[in-house]
């Protein structure tokens, strides 16, 4: 059955409140200064929870760029957020973002992932570059799945190569459906193309030429997301859905709802 999850990188303008001249790396500061005092740290991760099971979800792409990330979190942080995500019977379908430059820094990624009961990288690697044989291991030690995401790729060819043997299932590619209508146009296309690699979506709706990366509600965008979901269920995917609405200007949380409704409707109408 396929979840469908909220992705954490929706909330990356709160902090800074919602607003058109919004810079994303200062968002994502701001974000991080937020979450990372250790004292502070179980309440505000807590009421980022309650926040997603008003909306109605379930599930939750945490996003290591900000709420819980491999570069800070400590022992203690990742037991606490483990506890709260099952006292509010939240699960956790993937760590979303990247996993790292180094052998250290991807292997802090695949510990947090642990640490909160994913079995799923949905994101970059820039270390598979040069460390694929030590990645595949790691992935291999900690049983996890590397879904790499894809942004500036332009093609589905261009995906393949990066996933090459697969590292015996272990590696697969995230579907980001923002950038391959950015970047490819032809979104369910390329999904079709991506049959039997593809471990995770990111449902995810944008605007058109210079405002490419501005998220906005479903519909309200250049993505066919119902056409994309079609085409997912016509090659057999059985993996999750997340729904992404990272939006700088303004607050995404009805759409954020809307959002599930509609990926429902559509997963019902099969």
């Amino acid at each position: 059955m396929n979840r469908i999850s909220l992705n954490g990188s929706s909330f990356v303008g709160k902090q800074c409140g919602y607003q058109l001249t919004n810079d994303w790396d200062k968002c994502v500061d701001a974000v991080n200064n937020f979450y990372r005092p250790v004292e502070t740290f179980a309440a505000r991760f807590e009421q980022m929870l309650l926040d997603v099971k008003t909306l109605g979800f379930t599930a939750l792409d945490i996003w290591t760029a900000g709420q819980l990330s491999w570069r800070w979190a400590t022992v203690e942080q990742i037991t606490v957020a483990r506890e709260l995500l099952t006292k509010h019977d939240i699960v956790v379908t993937s760590l979303g973002n990247a996993f790292g430059e180094t052998r250290d820094e991807f292997v802090a990624a695949c510990k947090l992932a642990v640490g909160v009961n994913t079995k799923l990288l949905s994101g970059g690697c820039p270390v598979l570059r040069f460390e694929r044989a030590f990645v595949s291991e790691m992935l291999e030690k900690y049983d996890l799945i590397l879904g790499l995401e894809n942004h500036p790729e332009k093609s589905a060819q261009a995906m393949l190569d990066q996933i090459g043997d697969g590292a015996n299932g272990r590696i697969g590619t995230t579907v980001d459906t923002g950038w391959y209508a950015t970047q490819a146009g032809d979104v369910a296309g390329v999904i079709e193309k991506l049959r039997g690699h593809i471990v995770h979506v990111h449902l995810k709706d944008v605007l058109r030429g210079a405002e490419a990366d501005r998220n906005v509600g479903y519909g309200q965008g250049i993505v066919p997301l119902e056409a994309c979901v079609r085409a997912l269920q016509r090659i057999g995917y059985a993996g999750d859905y997340s729904i992404e609405i990272h939006s700088l200007d303004h607050d995404p949380t009805q759409e954020l709802a809307e959002g599930l409704r509609s990926v429902r409707r559509w997963l019902a109408a099969s």
